[in-house]
Formats: C-alpha cells, sequence, structure tokens
C-alpha cells in the first residue's frame, strides 16, 4: 500500500458535508459585522440671537442711566421683548452697583437671557456686573464693539455710558448686540478658559456661596 493510499476501513465525508463543514469554520472566524449606530450627534453653539418673549432682558440704571433706561425699556417693549425692568425709578441720586447687581443676578440665575446696565460711563456698572459668578459683561460705545462683545466674548451683560452716548447710537448698539449670535469655535476656547479662571478664583477664594 502506497504512503498516499487510504485505509478501507475509513470512510472519506462526502463532498457536501465537506462543504458544509467549510462554511461552518469561515463562518465562525469571520468578523462580525459592525454595528450600525447612528452618527453622534455634534454639539454646535448657539448661534441663534435672541429672541423676543421667549428671552427677557434685566435692565436696569442708575440715576445717570435713568432717563437712557426707560427709552431702552420702551424700545424693547415696542420690538416684542420680555422686559425685566429693574429701576432706578428717577433722577434721584442712588448708587449704580445696587442696580447692576440686581440684574446681573437675574442673568447669573438663569432668570433673564441678557442684561443691559446704564450709568454715566458704563465702566461702574460693568465692573460690578463682572463680580458675580456667570457673567460677562461688556461696556459698548459702537457698533463693533457691540458685535465683538457677543460673537467673540459671548457677553451676556451690555454696560452702556449714556453721558458718552447718545440714545440714538445706544438704541442702536441694543439691537445689535441682542441680535448678534455668539460665534463659537475657535472663540470657545478662549470663553472657557475665562470662566475656569473664575471658578479657580471662586474656589480659592470659597467664594461659591456668596450672593
Amino acid at each position: 500500500m502506497s504512503a498516499l493510499a487510504i485505509p478501507e476501513s475509513r470512510v472519506l465525508p462526502s463532498e457536501e458535508e465537506v462543504r458544509r463543514l467549510v462554511a461552518a469554520v469561515l463562518e465562525g472566524v469571520a468578523p462580525a459585522e459592525p454595528a450600525t449606530t447612528a452618527p453622534e450627534a455634534s454639539v454646535e453653539p448657539d448661534r441663534s440671537p435672541a429672541s423676543t418673549e421667549s428671552a427677557e432682558v434685566a435692565v436696569g440704571a442708575d440715576h445717570g442711566g435713568y432717563r437712557l433706561k426707560e427709552r431702552i425699556v420702551a424700545d424693547l417693549r415696542e420690538r416684542g421683548f420680555a422686559v425685566r425692568d429693574c429701576g432706578t425709578d428717577s433722577t434721584e441720586v442712588v448708587d449704580y452697583p445696587d442696580f447692576a447687581h440686581r440684574v446681573a443676578r437675574l442673568v447669573a440665575d438663569g432668570d433673564c437671557r441678557s442684561g443691559i446696565v446704564v450709568d454715566g460711563a458704563g465702566i461702574g456698572s460693568c465692573m460690578v456686573a463682572n463680580k458675580v459668578p456667570g457673567v460677562r459683561a461688556a461696556t459698548c460705545w459702537d457698533l463693533s464693539s457691540a458685535r465683538n462683545s457677543r460673537e467673540h466674548n459671548h457677553a451676556n451683560v451690555l454696560a452702556l455710558g449714556a453721558g458718552l452716548i447718545g440714545e440714538s447710537l445706544a438704541l442702536d448698539i441694543v439691537q445689535t448686540w441682542l441680535t448678534t449670535p455668539w460665534g463659537g469655535d475657535r472663540h470657545a476656547r478662549r470663553v472657557g478658559k475665562i470662566d475656569e479662571i473664575e471658578r479657580r478664583h471662586l474656589a480659592a477664594a470659597g467664594a461659591g456661596a456668596v450672593r
């Protein structure tokens, strides 16, 4: 009997059985089909301008900004915005920190989407508002600074100086500021660093519960 001869006692599988065996082996080693899942939704920054009724605007001023504040409130309401008037209610001398803080708290707490503070120069009220965690206030004197503060810096409180800009320009600044969308993208990283610096100092000072 040659080396290639097969003993008669051994029964070879049929061709059909071989095919079934090969198919079973291949099925066992073949990689599983990758599960089809819906593509993960990308998170896009909020680029929509502030709406009217759904985005209440808090507005406050000291005695120096009272008259301009009244004009801003009236103009916003005429345009359909919901407005929270935080005072003051006359030209009687008051302290701007009280009203700027009131507006800033409404924004920081989420009661109002945006805030506008008015005093003589727009600087002191801006400083006050920026002391409130979660607020990014910007003093704007023209349309370019209004657009930039919203698109690049994600400002949520606008500060105006009634003694430095006229009423017509102030109203244009307010509308430009409210309707300019947040740019996101590369600006988001930088604004994120602003927020991180704020959190770091709050933690270091133990001031997280200060109101």
